[in-house]
């Protein structure tokens, strides 16, 4: 049966358009392939990256839509732009290991981002990601072929065993990947087309285009995945260029939220979502990126409303800033406390211990002050008191 108007609008508008395989199910009469063929006449935006065969990606737009308030998050302007929250590094290299099954200790984490030498081939690779966070959160470090190239050795390609490494020359992989759990579930692109499909992507990284920031930078985590550029370290260069282009578009705020953990709560989502785009491509024979952006949207983006201090605390920092409220002294140790420790609560010792630059006379006279000013909160825990930054509205 051809599909109709009326089935049509009911198709498109039901909660299971994202897999196509359900979709059959729920609407035996109609003809899925002729319903994708609509789509594509009026519903589907087309990209200018390929899939295997060469036709291009496509995404549902409708269906793909942010909040404002993600967006909102993410442009939350931040006093030390050129600084990686501390806390959000340790977070973000935690949660990146734990999606890939990659063995660390979180002390071990502590330690590198405090400045030792990694002791070990564990450390090693958290001191690549250390220095991969660090690269991108530069704003003058734009993304290229050759700034991607450089990100990617430094953060994964120096410490892997020979075999993983790429040729000499070689900015890409040299053969065949699979990416494998009970059976194959991916093949990587055929590395003889990575120069041509990469050079596309990054075509695609650097132009100006319509499509939102936020809905970009996920295509962008996508393609990464789905080309399989590297024998190795994949998963962490498509978050790393997610984060990387946000950056380049004047989101600050990335820096502060280790969007990882948001991806290490739905990990089996993440992984679904992949399998759900090539299982729907199979059916339609078109590469839909639309389940991979709705889990982001769904799992990540509309998940960052407390990932900051509220904007009205931000605000109130600024007001008290500007009406000399608040010393230099005070300013440094606020800046320090939403780098160091974001969401997590904090004592006036650790506090002391871990800024190194302040008396704890100084220390106890701040935490009061930003609690009475309504940037800091404060619970007891017997006779210990632990402070948090607000992100509740105050007033």
């Amino acid at each position: 049966m051809r599909v109709d108007a009326v089935l049509f609008a009911k198709m498109i508008s039901d909660k299971s358009v994202t897999d196509l395989k359900k979709l059959g199910y729920k609407y035996p009469q109609a003809d899925i392939k002729e319903f994708v063929d609509l789509l594509r006449v009026g519903f589907y935006k087309t990209l200018p990256l390929k899939d295997f065969s060469g036709k291009s990606i496509v995404y549902l737009g409708s269906i793909a839509q942010v909040h404002m308030s993600a967006a909102k998050v993410l442009l939350t302007p931040q006093n030390s732009i050129r600084l990686y929250g501390v806390k959000a590094m340790e977070e973000e290299i935690i949660s990146t290991f734990t999606i890939e099954q990659i063995d660390f200790s979180r002390e071990s984490v502590r330690k590198i981002l405090s400045g030792y030498a990694p002791a070990d081939e564990s450390e090693n690779r958290i001191y690549g990601m250390k220095k991969g966070l660090e690269f991108i959160s530069d704003p003058h470090n734009k993304i290229s072929e050759e700034t991607m190239y450089y990100l990617y050795e430094i953060t994964i390609g120096d410490f892997l065993p020979r075999e993983d490494c790429l040729l000499p020359g070689n900015k890409y992989r040299h053969g065949s990947v699979y990416i494998v759990d009970e059976k194959v579930e991916h093949t990587g692109l055929p590395w003889q087309k990575l120069s041509e499909y990469m050079d596309d992507l990054i075509a695609f990284i650097q132009e100006d285009s319509d499509i939102n920031d936020l809905i970009k930078a996920a295509l962008i985590h996508f393609y990464i995945a789905y080309l399989h550029p590297y024998f190795d370290g994949n998963g962490r260069m498509a978050r790393l260029l997610h984060l990387w282009y946000l950056v380049q578009q004047g989101y600050s705020s990335v820096l502060f939220i280790p969007l990882s953990e948001y991806i290490g709560k739905s990990r089996k989502g993440y992984y679904d979502a992949y399998t759900l785009a090539e299982s729907n491509a199979g059916i339609s024979g078109v590469m839909d990126a639309t389940p991979f952006l709705v889990y982001f949207i769904e799992h990540v983006y509309h998940k960052l409303g407390n990932a900051l201090p509220a904007p009205r605390t931000t605000d109130e920092f600024r007001k008290a800033l500007e009406r000399g409220k608040v010393t230099e002294k005070e300013n440094a140790l606020w800046q320090f406390v939403l780098s160091a420790y974001g969401e997590s609560e904090f004592s006036t010792k650790q506090l002391e211990k871990d800024f190194g630059n302040a008396a704890y006379a100084t220390i106890r006279s701040f935490v009061l002050k930003f609690e009475k000013l309504g940037l800091l909160c404060s619970a007891k825990y017997g006779n210990r008191v632990k402070y948090q930054i607000a992100n509740r509205e105050v007033g």
